[in-house]
């Protein structure tokens, strides 16, 4: 892609990494399910992800595209123990509500 469709093509990239992060973040605010609270932060993750990539293509620079790298390698390790956990919780409460685990203080 040209630079000059690029720099047409830069607001929309950005105004949808806007829109992605702010669903994550009210999938987080107002869901209860846990699976669905860990989609929400796996899509803000993504929005964050997009918008490093599209200032790291605006600046001609390849470091946010490493830092991308490095944010999807910490995002499936956070997905292996989330959901091991998930399921761990939900063979003892038979729920993943996460209104439900406040029995878990100690």
């Amino acid at each position: 892609m040209s630079n000059e469709g690029f720099v047409t093509l830069f607001p929309v990239i950005i105004g949808l990494s806007v829109v992605l992060f702010s669903l994550g973040v009210i999938g987080v605010l107002i869901r209860r399910n846990a699976i669905i609270i860990f989609m929400s932060v796996e899509l803000m993750l993504n929005a964050a992800n997009l918008a490093f990539i599209a200032f790291a293509r605006s600046f001609n620079q390849i470091d946010g595209q490493v830092f991308v790298f490095f944010v999807m390698v910490v995002a499936a390790a956070e997905v292996a123990v989330g959901l091991a956990l998930i399921v761990a919780i939900f063979r003892t409460k038979r729920s993943i509500n996460v209104d439900d685990l406040s029995q878990l203080k100690g």
